[in-house]
């Protein structure tokens, strides 16, 4: 059974759209729902093989954010 999938444009991308009519823009959305159903699978996969809590993640997430930020901070010489 087909499915129809109904998304909306910006105008700005639709007409860019249709400057490139030799495209089948349909099979461009498919190829990359693909793509991104599968990179999907692959972190749903990953996620059940980790030990880390949610505590954890955002434990680190902070700490890493900390660091980044502390370096942006010297570099600007703030």
């Amino acid at each position: 059974m087909t499915n129809i999938l109904s998304v909306p444009l910006p105008e700005e991308l639709k007409d860019e759209m249709g400057r490139h009519k030799d495209v089948k823009w349909v099979e461009v959305a498919r190829q990359a729902l693909w793509e991104k159903v599968k990179a999907l699978e692959k972190l749903d996969e990953i996620m059940a093989k980790s030990k880390l809590t949610e505590e954890d993640v955002e434990k680190h997430s902070k700490i890493v954010k900390e660091k980044v930020w502390n370096r942006h901070k010297k570099e600007l010489g703030l």
